[in-house]
C-alpha cells in the first residue's frame, strides 16, 4: 500500500508563499534546503514549499497545485511498475532531490503525483 511522505506545494514565488504559510497559516518554517525549497513543520507528514518555473510542466502555464509524494523504497522498480501501467510521466527518468530521489507522473485526471525514494 503506498504511503504519503510528503504534501508538496509548487508555487510562483517561495518568499510569498513561505510568509503566507508562517504568517496567515501559522507554520513553522523546519528547513530550507535550496533558495527554492522549504520545508514547514507538520506532523510527521512535511508540507514543503517549492518554487517552480512554468516550463517545469506545461510551457506557458503558471505552475501552482499541491502534489502528493508517496513513499517508495525502489525508485527503479517503482518506475518500471508505473510503466508497465502506461503511465504519463512527468519527466522520464528519477531526479535528484534534498533527500534522495523521486519521480513525477500524472493521474488518469491529469493530478500530478511523485514517488519519492529518501537516500538514507
Amino acid at each position: 500500500m503506498s504511503q504519503v511522505c510528503v504534501i508538496g506545494v509548487y508555487v510562483p514565488d517561495i518568499q510569498e508563499a513561505v510568509n503566507f504559510y508562517t504568517a496567515v497559516l501559522g507554520f513553522k518554517v523546519n528547513k530550507q534546503y535550496t533558495p527554492k525549497i522549504v520545508s514547514l513543520l507538520h506532523g510527521e507528514v512535511p508540507i514543503v514549499l517549492e518554487e517552480a518555473e512554468s516550463a517545469s510542466f506545461n510551457p506557458g502555464e503558471n505552475v501552482s497545485g499541491v502534489v502528493l509524494a508517496l513513499k517508495t523504497e525502489d525508485i527503479h522498480q517503482t518506475v518500471k511498475k508505473l510503466r508497465e501501467h502506461n503511465v504519463e510521466f512527468v519527466m522520464e527518468e528519477p531526479a535528484d532531490c534534498p533527500p534522495g530521489k523521486f519521480i513525477s507522473f500524472r493521474d488518469p485526471f491529469g493530478n500530478i503525483l511523485e514517488y519519492l525514494q529518501f537516500i538514507h
